[in-house]
């Protein structure tokens, strides 16, 4: 039977991942697959692996969007400067401009389609004739990334609909039509799917040479998020974070985990095999997918030549001089008092992560900002964009730990010292252990400086509690009255197209 309607809710975006090639396609556009394309994947290890490694491919092809929903709502990019026309994508979440009739990331935001392929691993794989260690580690991975996906829609729209089963067959719309479940329902179903990850996982800590398929180490990294973010806004309370903690201290303990000793070098591209900071990362590589997400945080070739670096102080130097054949745009940046905030001369982490525009004019104003944490290489006379991008790396546990250390009431100040080392070397002002909220400005200072780019700032607010939101953000843009908006809606078209669905509180 051929689906031929348009629909929102849980059909718009559920790919029919029982195909060995192609899942990208929407519902209304592909015929339900059969059991004939199950036996294929149930008979034959090598349509189980593509199955399998196709959901990698998947999940890489959400770099943009986890960006986007994890930083770009926060005060990093607000107010920016930039060479460009803005981008009015990206402001609308920035700017908070964002209703019922605006709405960003709609259909929530695709990830339906990419939890279906994963629901159909966690469904197929325990029948196939893989071999068993390796089926497990497998089903590890997926319900550790089932687990991960359903985290980002909790803290992007709180409640949503709950599927586990693939979608195998469709004798009528009205079967894919979905409530929303409550955040305690999804919380739940994610626990169970991480506690689920960690059995099948068993004692394994071992990581493949470059670290882009799901592990034990960041199954327990989630974990730890997770319960900080359960114990802060779902109730949990101390333990919660006891949970965290001893989930976080596990990954610490690792003796194939730690900082790199330059920061550089968590991001270069030819340092990405036993890179020992990265846990788990979305893999980029020449000829197969290069990152896209920054084309507006770059700067286009013809301004590239009327541009400087360094400048005043300094030699000035073109930036096309520099990066000869990099194409993009200047359509979002840092505002000055961002700025001056982060281009700290003492802090080797800013020269890494991007570097400042200024005009060939008099005074040489600033014309903007180039982030360059993920700038890629020269390959054969074009940049390539091929450094992976971390989702969890040892910083992250750091500052997690240093988190639930600190709503336990606990001294935060040896994680957070480790950065601090990283960053200003033997000079470094160490933190000193203080009031509770002190303890959460220096570790929000730290996620602020340590994650620019990696979808991270938005996301440590929120977890920290709505109070360090609005205590961040513009309250031009989010006032302690709108707390509503710390949720997003959906569309009136979902609304419209399926009737169990009800809009997020407050629009």
């Amino acid at each position: 039977m051929k689906i031929n309607a348009s629909f929102s809710s849980l059909a718009v975006g559920v790919g029919l991942c029982l195909t060995i090639t192609s899942c990208q396609q929407q519902l209304a556009e592909v015929t339900p697959q059969t059991s004939l394309n199950q036996q294929l994947v149930l008979s034959d290890p090598n349509a189980a692996l593509t199955l399998y490694n196709g959901v990698y491919a998947s999940l890489r092809g959400y770099h943009s969007t986890l960006v986007n929903l994890g930083e770009m709502r926060s005060d990093l990019w607000a107010d920016g400067l930039y060479t460009e026309s803005e981008d009015a994508g990206l402001k609308q979440y920035w700017s908070h401009n964002i209703s019922a009739a605006n709405v960003p990331a709609s259909n929530w935001g695709g990830f339906y389609n990419l939890l279906d392929r994963i629901n159909t691993v966690i469904k197929l794989f325990p029948q196939t004739s893989i071999e068993e260690t390796k089926r497990k580690q497998y089903l590890a991975e997926m319900y550790g990334l089932r687990a991960y996906i359903y985290y980002t829609l909790l803290k992007t729209w709180g409640g949503v609909p709950i599927t586990t089963e693939p979608v195998t067959s469709v004798g009528n719309l009205t079967d894919l039509y979905k409530t929303r479940s409550s955040a305690q329902e999804v919380m739940q179903l994610i626990k169970n799917d991480l506690e689920q990850s960690l059995t099948l996982f068993g004692a394994t800590t071992t990581f493949a040479p470059k670290r882009v398929y799901w592990n034990r180490a960041a199954t327990l990294t989630l974990k730890g998020d997770v319960f900080i973010w359960s114990g802060t806004h779902l109730g949990g309370g101390n333990a919660d974070f006891t949970a965290a903690k001893a989930a976080l201290e596990e990954v610490k303990s690792l003796s194939t985990l730690g900082l790199q000793a330059t920061y550089a070098d968590v991001f270069d591209p030819t340092k990405e095999s036993n890179n020992k900071e990265i846990i788990f990362s979305l893999s980029f590589e020449k000829n197969e997918a290069t990152q896209g997400a920054y084309g507006s945080f770059l700067v286009n070739t013809t301004q590239a030549g009327t541009l400087y670096f360094d400048a005043p102080s300094g030699t000035p130097t073109a930036v096309n001089s520099v990066y000869p054949f990099v194409s993009g745009a200047s359509r979002v940046g840092m505002s000055n008092a961002m700025l001056s905030k982060l281009n700290d001369p003492a802090d080797r982490r800013a020269k890494t992560t991007f570097r400042i525009m200024y005009r060939n004019t008099a005074g040489f104003p600033i014309a903007g900002v180039m982030l360059t944490k993920f700038i890629g290489r020269v390959d054969a006379g074009v940049q390539l964009y091929d450094n992976d991008f971390p989702i969890f790396r040892y910083a992250d546990v750091l500052l997690l730990l240093a988190e639930a250390n600190t709503k336990l009431g606990l001294d935060p100040s040896v994680d957070i010292n480790l950065l601090r080392a990283r960053a200003y070397g033997a000079s470094y002002k160490p933190h000193t252990n203080s009031s509770q909220t002190e303890n959460m400005n220096a570790l929000l200072d730290e996620y602020l400086r340590e994650f620019v780019g990696e979808g991270k700032r938005w996301w440590a607010l929120r977890r920290a509690g709505d109070a360090y939101v609005f205590a961040n953000v513009n309250p031009q843009y989010l006032s302690t009255g709108q707390g509503f908006k710390l949720l997003l809606p959906i569309t009136v078209t979902m609304l419209n197209t399926d009737p169990k669905l009800i809009q997020t509180p407050g629009y």
